[in-house]
């Protein structure tokens, strides 16, 4: 069973709806865990500029934020809270159009890069990039989506 929360402080006509981003992120959380609980936050420049001011000390907007739960190891959830991942509407929306990619793609994209940080993997050497590239792009194929590392116009 999944817990997922949709939190949206902005109100922009492109975010996916509620239904989209909690199917994207089920489909991540199915191959990982028999359950979890988390939040996706949709939030706008201020605010994702002051949480990654606040947490990685970089003042400018980013386009996903991934905060995981730490949980004691003395607490037994029948759910784990796995977190919550943050992502900045206008940033996804000016990405896509730099990237020529499709804005809902690259939305799906952002909910499964942030969860699968929630789940411990990350890209900061060029063997886990190349692990957790593969693991998105696995994920987004599985819902009709291409490859988000490849270039428009690739062979």
């Amino acid at each position: 069973m999944y817990h997922i929360t949709v939190q949206r402080a902005v109100v922009e006509k492109s975010i996916p709806s509620a239904a989209k981003l909690k199917r994207w992120a089920k489909q991540v959380l199915e191959k990982k865990t028999p359950t979890a609980e988390l939040t996706i936050r949709i939030v706008d420049e201020e605010e994702m500029t002051m949480l990654n001011s606040t947490f990685r000390k970089k003042d400018k907007p980013t386009n996903v934020l991934s905060f995981p739960h730490d949980v004691p190891a003395e607490f037994n959830e029948d759910v784990p809270m796995l977190g919550d991942i943050v992502i900045c509407a206008p940033v996804i929306k000016q990405e896509a159009l730099d990237q020529a990619k499709a804005e809902e793609a690259h939305w799906a994209h952002m909910v499964v890069h942030g969860i699968l940080h929630l789940l411990g993997f990350d890209h900061e050497n060029d063997q886990d990039a190349e692990a957790m590239e593969n693991e998105e792009i696995t994920i987004l194929q599985s819902l009709g989506f291409n490859n988000p590392y490849k270039i428009a116009g690739e062979r």
